[in-house]
């Protein structure tokens, strides 16, 4: 029994697709508005040039999905010789891209459609920015296959499609940059790798505390500490593997470097409109301690902790990376006369070792 395209009900979803613009978790269930309109019993959304098992879908077909991706079904589908003509604006069917022959012998429709319930496909092309995409539709036997009147209706999604997967990725662009741009403010390095575990966004703290030791290189970061590098490694082959959905290994990475302290970097999820499939963002990378403490003010330093203005200006420094001698010199005093200031701070302050004082003075700032 064919099934037909209700033209009102494909309106209003259309009408709808703004709302995945800004929430990413609405595809599924728009999607399954979109089967309900046109008489199809599946979708999924897939990049011409990458495709990974976290693909928004409906649940209709998350099993069979699940088997296309782990046996590599991906890899040789012959349905995506049509991916050039869905960009060029034509609604593909399988007829499109196969003889009946072809069909009935196809590996991909016995192992893989037939067995799990469905036969017949439709592909609309759309452009998410300058990255080509398509939404697929997935009929069964019985709903029959799309023919010419079908692709005139479906054409109508192809610049919808395009104008929500352009706005969502503006907007996943622009909660990343206030997610990266709030650390910013308090001098946190952050960038931000995408599910192939490429560099996406950066900071300008991060950009500023850059070395040899840690690095951004064709938007890779590198890290020169091989141990590090190597957990590093672990981090990008889970998020290349899982679904976005999945949760990643969380533990902190130390990265040593040669003449400076250690970093510690620290994984976060991304979530909202950042998340956007889109974009493919995936986490945030928060690097502590790539660059010194930033030092308070002196005379705050002096205020909160009664000591001399003298005293104050050699700890600020101390606390912002400089040697002692290295601040004596900048203060122009002898390195005794630094010695004894740094003494008199720590009878004052309570403290007993260099790093103890700085880490006092930190909690300032």
């Amino acid at each position: 029994m064919r099934t037909g395209i209700d033209n009102d009900q494909l309106s209003k979803v259309i009408e709808r697709l703004g709302e995945a613009a800004v929430d990413p978790a609405a595809w599924p269930t728009i999607m399954d508005d979109i089967c309900k309109a046109v008489g199809a019993s599946a979708a999924m959304l897939l990049q011409s040039d990458v495709r990974t098992p976290d693909i928004p879908r409906t649940a209709s077909i998350d099993e069979g999905t699940q088997f296309y991706f782990k046996n590599n079904w991906h890899l040789r589908d012959p349905r995506a010789n049509g991916f050039p003509r869905m960009m060029s604006g034509e609604i593909v069917t399988d007829h499109d891209v196969l003889t009946p022959d072809q069909i009935r012998s196809d590996p991909m429709y016995n192992e893989v459609l037939l067995p799990f319930g469905f036969q017949w496909f439709a592909g609309i092309g759309f452009w998410a920015d300058s990255s080509a995409w398509a939404l697929t539709l997935q009929r069964t036997g019985r709903e029959g296959s799309f023919d010419t009147r079908d692709k005139r209706v479906l054409a109508r999604l192809a610049p919808r499609l395009t104008e929500t997967a352009t706005l969502a990725t503006a907007v996943g662009r622009i909660a990343l940059s206030a997610m990266t741009n709030v650390l910013d403010q308090v001098r946190q390095p952050a960038l931000v790798l995408d599910r192939r575990g490429t560099v996406v966004s950066t900071n300008s703290a991060a950009d500023a505390g850059f070395d040899s030791d840690i690095r951004i290189r064709d938007r890779r970061l590198i890290l020169r500490d091989n141990k590090a590098a190597a957990r590093f490694d672990q981090l990008l082959d889970a998020i290349r593997s899982t679904s976005d959905v999945a949760a990643l290994p969380a533990a902190p990475i130390p990265v040593r470097r040669r003449e400076k302290p250690p970093v510690i970097i620290r994984v976060l999820p991304i979530d909202g409109a950042a998340r956007t499939v889109f974009l493919g963002a995936r986490v945030m990378l928060v690097l502590s301690n790539l660059e010194p403490a930033l030092a308070p003010e002196p005379t705050l330093i002096a205020d909160a902790l009664d000591l001399t203005s003298a005293e104050s200006r050699l700890v600020s420094l101390l606390v912002g990376g400089a040697t002692i001698d290295g601040a004596a010199q900048q203060l122009r005093i002898a390195r005794e006369t630094a010695r004894n200031h740094l003494k008199s701070a720590f009878s004052k302050t309570g403290t007993h070792r260099q790093a103890e004082l700085i880490t006092l003075v930190s909690q300032l700032v």
